[in-house]
């Protein structure tokens, strides 16, 4: 890496960074991306590699293939630990190198973020969040593997918590994920069983709000909540989960033996803040400036769910789309600043709407005034979809895979894979 150009370092390959990184590729810089993985994940379609409509490999991607024809940009597999803003260095630790300092001129953080459990971090042990490729094949190993621990279990009552699956949280994550498993037991594990009847898996969406999918609009919202009940979903509103274990969970006052509750409720921001020593909101977000960087220091730029700033008065949402313009704008900032050409007017996003599938043939859609649910949105929910994926080889894959999926109710990855450990 030449030393003649400056240093733009990218901290996360999700979708800011990802966006920044190819943004920068025809720049006079030298770019480095570090990521703790060594994949960009495209993670709405994650719920689908859970419940085994899609292998892992058909939604992910090797950032060094993804990179690979930008000349100006290396890529380092590495775990960011801190960051000294008075030399201007990330800490990082890679392979056997620990405390590796690695100098930048220009810094982008779009480090992403994990699930909060809201002061109850005891939960994660039996609550699995699903924000990682191993997330998801680990969920998908246990969904499986319940069923066939089902089909072998005696005792009614072990069998029933066997069969019982609890979502908490009712956002996209929670939604889709409920309707997934529902879809699942429906149709593809239908006929598989001898001794068990995967239709009576008793799924149980939780959450405290009024209603399900809360930052949509009310009549989506309900058009939601009434088809996962045709699903079969058990929706439980303005219910606070009180107690998570191994052997299930108290939603109010009421026990609910499970051997699966999944955690789709709230997240939390990478600890970017703390590196920086700057200014935070209330979730630990980094509090940026219009043009996306950190007090007093403009060399430093905050992308993603790991930034806080407002527009028109509220908080930015914490969905791709923001990311990924975020990471373009402060991409196309850089740029104009080292060919010395007029900055860039303050960030502004645009939103173009939001969506959530709720089973098959199901989604809701809300765009500006556009309202829309069913049949029609469930389309575009997929063009979008694949429209996103990061290589024209995954949108053909992915798309075949629904289609084989849609037309014969199969699914693509039911295999129960154990990792084993190499010494």
């Amino acid at each position: 890496m030449t030393n003649k150009r400056p240093l733009v370092v990218i901290v996360g390959g999700g979708f800011g960074g990802l966006a920044a990184a190819k943004t920068l590729r025809r720049a006079p810089v030298d770019v480095l991306l570090i990521d703790k993985s060594n994949h960009h994940v495209f993670q709405p379609l994650l719920y689908q590699v859970a419940t085994s409509v899609l292998a892992p490999g058909q939604i992910a991607s090797p950032l060094r293939g993804l990179l690979a024809s930008q000349e100006n940009t290396f890529v380092m597999l590495g775990n960011v630990t801190g960051i000294d803003r008075a030399t201007r260095h990330v800490i990082v630790d890679s392979g056997e190198n620990e405390g590796l300092r690695v100098a930048y001129d220009y810094l982008v953080l779009a480090t992403g973020a994990t699930y909060s459990y809201f002061g109850h971090d005891e939960f994660a042990h039996f609550a699995p969040g699903l924000k990682s490729l191993s997330d998801a094949e680990s969920l998908r190993n246990h969904i499986l593997a319940v069923f066939e621990n089902a089909e072998t279990e005696e005792n009614p009552e072990r069998r029933k918590a066997l069969m019982t699956f609890v979502m908490v949280g009712a956002g996209p994550t929670g939604v889709e994920m409920a309707s997934a498993i529902a879809v699942m037991v429906r149709t593809t594990l239908q006929k598989n069983f001898r001794r068990i009847d995967p239709k009576s898996a008793h799924i149980i969406l939780v959450d405290m709000g009024k209603r399900p999918l809360g930052t949509f609009a009310e009549s989506l919202s309900e058009a939601a909540r009434l088809r996962l009940l045709q699903l079969g979903v058990d929706v439980r509103l303005q219910k606070a989960v009180q107690t998570i274990d191994g052997e299930g969970a108290i939603v109010g006052d009421e026990r609910i033996p499970s051997k699966t509750v999944i955690w789709t409720a709230g997240v939390a921001p990478s600890p970017a803040g703390k590196w920086l020593g700057c200014e935070v909101d209330r979730a630990g977000r980094v509090r940026i400036r219009p043009d996306l960087t950190v007090q007093d220091h403009p060399e430093i730029f905050v992308v993603g769910d790991t930034a806080s700033l407002d527009q028109d008065g509220r908080p930015l949402p914490g969905v791709a789309q923001v990311a990924m313009q975020q990471g373009r704008y402060a991409a196309k900032s850089i740029f104009r600043r080292v060919t010395e050409k007029s900055q860039l007017p303050p960030f502004r996003y645009f939103d173009k709407g939001n969506l959530a599938v709720v089973g098959r043939n199901f989604a809701v859609l809300q765009s500006g005034r556009v309202r829309m649910s069913g049949f029609s949105a469930w389309l575009v929910w997929g063009l979008i979809h694949i429209q996103f994926l990061a290589e024209s080889s995954l949108r053909f894959s992915v798309f075949f895979q629904w289609v084989w999926t849609y037309v014969s109710a199969k699914r693509g990855d039911r295999l129960i894979i154990e990792p084993r450990k190499i010494s």
